[in-house]
């Protein structure tokens, strides 16, 4: 195509769970009260791992990165997603598509390594104790979490790039609730190989490898799990990262189907519901389960509640 027949976009329209009008009131209410528990239950679970002692730990430490990660991830897509709903436009700015994808596809990378590091902490923790706070200090884990963050960051901004500088040719409705890039990328009327290159290398390093890595972590704590002679120690060995092993379940269940599926299973509908879930859903059950599934976070919530009403009733 010649380049004078390509025009500029200035705006996209999002038009997902467009062919069910009745439902987008009820979206609305949801994804609102969805929100407000993922900032609620994010931000206590860090203000309460900040204030009690006994969760200075690395465990805690990347947990605190992971709510704070989840509470940037959905400020950065459910209140346009919100303003979309009940909008009879259903527009976003080139630049706000731009700063959407940039921060959900980074933030959603980050977090992909993240939890591979919380799984290689639960692996000292359980089959290295003796070594374990030596190893994991508190130079290594923010130095782990800091290139968590900074890879995360740099892949985003790579594909961001790469895409919102190709030519759109005019078509600028997005068939989706957000700047997703796979349905960014329907849009644009040039070659895309080097964009679909650098994904599918962005895939293999930073979705199939972190679980690679976290499932070959899990083997060996299940073998020294096993080996441990009294059931109650195996389940209090168990306990300490049954929690992360949901949240992986959950985040990785609807991460390698957005992002891994055959094009052949390219289903409209199913695709914007495991894309609410995964952005939505799975960033509000977080903080729940590390609250229910963990002793030592219901203790520090207790402990930090009686405290704070004590001096009120003072």
């Amino acid at each position: 195509m010649e380049k004078g027949n390509y025009s500029t976009v200035t705006e996209f329209f999002l038009i997902g769970f467009s062919q069910y009008p009745e439902l987008q009131l009820s979206l609305f209410v949801l994804c609102l009260i969805m929100y407000f528990i993922i900032l609620l239950g994010n931000s206590l679970l860090i203000i309460i791992s900040i204030l009690d002692s006994r969760l200075h730990t690395p465990m805690y430490f990347f947990l605190g990165n992971l709510s704070f990660l989840d509470i940037c991830y959905t400020s950065s897509s459910i209140p346009p997603m919100l303003s979309i709903f009940r909008s009879e436009r259903k527009s976003i700015s080139f630049i706000g598509c731009a700063l959407q994808m940039v921060v959900s596809l980074g933030l959603g990378s980050t977090e992909c390594i993240l939890l591979a590091m919380m799984a290689y902490d639960r692996y000292m923790a359980i089959c290295n104790p003796m070594r374990y706070p030596i190893i994991m200090n508190r130079v290594l884990c923010v130095h782990m979490a800091a290139w968590s963050w900074m890879i995360g960051c740099l892949n985003s901004l790579v594909q961001t790039v790469l895409a919102m500088t190709l030519p759109f040719c005019g078509n600028n409705v997005i068939d989706h609730i957000t700047c997703d890039i796979l349905a960014l990328l329907k849009l644009i009327c040039s070659d895309i190989t080097i964009n679909v290159l650098v994904m599918t290398v962005a895939n293999i390093v930073l979705l199939l490898i972190p679980l690679l890595l976290i499932l070959i972590s899990y083997i060996f704590i299940l073998f020294t799990i096993l080996s441990i002679n009294s059931a109650e120690g195996r389940k209090k060995a168990f306990s300490t990262c049954s929690a992360h092993l949901s949240v992986v379940i959950l985040f990785y269940g609807s991460a390698l189907f957005i992002y891994m599926k055959p094009k052949s299973k390219d289903t409209k509908t199913s695709d914007e519901i495991i894309s609410l879930s995964y952005g939505v859903v799975t960033p509000m059950l977080n903080p729940i389960i590390y609250s229910l599934r963990n002793k030592e976070v219901k203790g520090a919530v207790k402990k930090v509640l009686s405290k704070h009403l004590h001096v009120w009733k003072i």
